[in-house]
Parts: structure tokens; C-alpha cells; sequence
């Protein structure tokens, strides 16, 4: 065995440690107490602030009580939990999202199982299915790629995936985004291995989060018609799952559909939601005129690759191409959601020493790439050192610091896969 390989994959190891540490740090020592004194000092409530409740007590009162989630009274009560009391309008410092029932409803079949139980344990349990959610997900999308490495790189991956900011946060905020995360790892799992039937019904399960799902959908029913008699199970499934719940949701509470309408739109409105990466780092029109570009764009290069086998590198490439895609268009850009760029980063580092050699543009684009990810946890770990030397106020008004990037990650890995789909490709042969 190649000792200087073994020590190698022992330091990467332990830096990958040092790296989770250093966000788990800076969320309990500089973020968390920042926000908690800007809540005191402002009057801002602060509750149970688990993105979970309002979907399970939405949940709990409709199956077992008959009470419609997307509800005004049900909406002050899932405040009083989330907030610790209902929002005033006449106080301006109270948060403007109402955190009301806006999830389409046969997510209640999924928390079903959950309803009869306090929340204190629902909390606990679900934390704990998220954990394992994610790391699971990064073997899945290992195998989805068909990229055999060693145990110990494999176990670097899930302890950097497990430590950074954006799992960690949906950790802390319970989000089903990590849920959603896992279920299209594991249907492009099924995918690779041809079982088109499960993973029709792992992406219809998916869409509790319709606009992470979405793109996804537009691709693989592209991708079926390219080969429409050996791939039609996986629209079939997907088309049957959909039916079912939807059909079931319209049972509990009829007009469901436009009640959910109404909740979404009123979250934009009420969050001055709808706007994506690009528009905020541009403007609303620039950003859309762009959007509408890039859409137009990674749905011409899908179309190109319709035709190709599920166990390609170009299957592997439009994979990750629709979710980083996905992350730039959607109107929303919560550090969270970055966790679909997992395959994604998998590809652009399994690609790297091809990718540095080609040329400047690749070496510019995997430098940015780079920085814009390891950011995060270099700024979190400068601000750990900084915390034992300086005042806590002091280093809490750098709480934004560990931030800088994150709008620029799915924008850059975007442009890498872009730019560079046939060098990710040949090395991924």
C-alpha cells in the first residue's frame, strides 16, 4: 500500500473534521447569539423556529381534526408554536413570513405517521432521519455516477457534506429540502439500476417541494421520450404516484389545489419572495431576461442528450446540469437548497486535473469554483480563532462573513458545467 497515499487520506480526513467543527462553531458561537440578540434587542419572537411544525401541526389538525391547514385561525395557532406568540402588523419588527400552510397538501401523507406524537419527539426523530438522509445521499449519488473510491474518501465526502453550512442550517431549521435532497438521490440511484417504477414514485414524493422537482421532471419525461417503450415506466409511475396523491388530497379537503395557490402566491407577496440568484445579484429584469436565457439554453443542450443510457457520463452531466440549473431559476436561494449541488461538486472534482489542464477560462472558473465553496468554512474557522482572541460582540457583527458566497456557488458550478460539459464527461469514462 502507498503509505504517502494512506497519509494523505488521513489529513483529508481530519481537515474534513476540522471543517464541520468550524461551522458548528460559528453557528453556536457567532450566529445563533447574534440573532438571539438582535431578537432582544428589536422584540423579534423567537419560538420553536422549526420550518417542520407549521407542516405538522398543518398535518396533525387536518387528519385529526378535520381543520383546514391553509386556514387563518390554524395559521395565528402555527405562529403561536413557530414564533412563541402570534405576528402583530402593528409592531414593524415582527417578521413579515407568516409561516402559514403553503406546501402542497399530500405532504400530509408523509407526516402522517408523525401526528399522533408530541413535537418535542417529532423534532428529535426527524433530525435525526435528516442526518442520515444526507449522509445516506452521498453514497447514493456516488453509485448514481458510478465513482468508485476508497472507504475513507467516501467517508470525507459525508463528513464534509454532514459539516457544511447548508445542511447544518436545514439541520437546525428541520427543512424538508434535505428530505426532498435524498429522495431524488436515491431515484436517480433506482434510475442507474433501471427500477424506472420506484423512482417514478420517488420523484412524485419529491414534488412536497414542487420547485426543487420541477426541472427534474421537464428532463427525465425529455429523456423518456428519447427512448419512449424501455423509459415510459418512469413517466407511468411518476404520472400514477401524482394522481394518487393529488387524488387523495382532493378526498381530505376539496379545492385543495386553489387554496394552495392562494398560500403560495401570499408567500411571495408576504416575504417579498420570487426572486432568484440572478436577481438579486443583478436586478429583477436583468436577472429574468438572463433566466430566461439559461432555461432556454439547458433545455436545448437536454434535448441534444435525450437519447443517451442512463449509465453515461452525458446522463451523469445533464443530472447535475438541471440541479444546479434548478438553483439558479427557482425564485428562492436559501443556502439549504445548495445541498442538490452535491453531484454536481462530485463531477467538477472528480474532473478537476482534466479541467486544470485544458485552459485558462477552466482554470479561472475552477479557482472561483473552489474559493466560492471553501469559503464558508475558512471565514467560520477565522472566525472561531477570532471569538478566543477578540470580545463575542465584536466577532458576532461578522456574522454575515461565511456568507459572502453563497449566492455565487450554484451560479459558478453552473457556468463549470456549462462551459466544460465534455472534459466532466471524459473524465468521467
Amino acid at each position: 500500500m502507498n503509505t504517502s497515499w494512506v497519509r494523505g487520506s488521513r489529513v483529508a480526513l481530519l481537515l474534513s473534521l476540522l471543517a464541520a467543527m468550524s461551522i458548528v462553531c460559528y453557528i453556536e458561537l457567532v450566529l445563533r447569539p447574534h440573532q438571539v440578540a438582535e431578537s432582544v434587542s428589536l422584540g423579534i419572537p423567537r419560538g420553536n423556529l422549526s420550518d417542520l411544525y407549521p407542516r405538522w401541526l398543518g398535518a396533525r389538525e387536518l387528519l385529526l381534526h378535520h381543520r383546514d391547514p391553509y386556514g387563518s385561525e390554524l395559521t395565528r395557532e402555527i405562529q403561536t408554536g413557530y414564533y412563541g406568540r402570534p405576528l402583530d402588523p402593528a409592531r414593524p419588527n415582527d417578521p413579515k413570513d407568516q409561516q402559514a400552510f403553503a406546501y402542497p397538501l399530500y405532504v400530509v401523507f408523509v407526516l402522517a405517521p408523525t401526528v399522533g406524537l408530541r413535537f418535542a419527539i417529532v423534532q428529535r426523530a426527524f433530525l435525526v432521519v435528516l442526518i442520515l438522509a444526507t449522509a445516506a445521499s452521498v453514497l447514493l449519488w456516488l453509485q448514481a455516477l458510478d465513482w468508485r473510491i476508497s472507504t475513507r474518501t467516501k467517508i470525507v465526502w459525508i463528513v464534509l457534506t454532514l459539516g457544511c453550512f447548508p445542511a447544518i442550517q436545514g439541520f437546525k431549521l428541520q427543512q424538508l429540502t434535505l428530505l426532498v435532497a435524498a429522495l431524488i438521490a436515491l431515484a436517480m440511484h433506482a434510475i442507474a439500476r433501471r427500477h424506472f417504477v420506484f423512482a417514478g414514485i420517488l420523484l412524485a414524493l419529491g414534488t412536497i417541494k414542487p420547485q426543487l422537482a420541477a426541472l427534474m421532471m421537464v428532463w427525465l419525461c425529455i429523456w423518456a421520450a428519447g427512448n419512449w417503450r424501455e423509459r415510459r415506466a418512469l413517466v407511468l409511475s411518476f404520472a400514477a404516484a401524482m394522481a394518487l396523491l393529488i387524488g387523495g388530497a382532493e378526498i381530505l379537503l376539496p379545492g385543495w389545489i386553489g387554496e394552495f395557490r392562494a398560500a403560495s402566491a401570499a408567500y411571495y407577496r408576504y416575504t417579498g419572495g420570487g426572486r432568484s440568484v440572478l436577481d438579486v445579484l443583478l436586478s429583477p429584469a436583468w436577472g429574468r431576461a438572463l433566466a430566461v436565457v439559461l432555461a432556454a439554453t439547458v433545455l436545448i443542450l437536454l434535448w441534444k442528450v435525450r437519447h443517451v443510457r442512463e449509465t453515461t457520463p452525458e446522463f451523469h452531466w445533464a443530472q447535475c446540469l438541471v440541479l444546479a440549473g434548478t438553483l439558479t431559476l427557482i425564485p428562492m436561494f436559501a443556502p439549504y437548497n445548495q445541498l442538490l449541488l452535491l453531484p454536481a461538486l462530485m463531477m467538477i472534482v472528480r474532473g478537476a486535473d482534466l479541467l486544470w489542464s485544458k485552459n485558462r477560462l477552466s482554470r479561472f472558473l475552477m479557482v472561483v469554483t473552489t474559493v466560492a465553496v471553501f469559503w464558508t468554512w475558512i471565514s467560520a474557522a477565522a472566525l472561531g480563532i477570532a471569538w478566543l482572541l477578540l470580545p463575542a460582540a465584536t466577532v458576532q457583527n461578522a456574522w454575515a462573513l461565511p456568507l459572502f458566497t453563497s449566492l455565487a456557488i450554484p451560479i459558478m458550478v453552473l457556468a463549470v458545467l456549462l462551459f466544460h460539459r465534455k472534459t466532466l464527461c471524459l473524465a468521467q469514462s
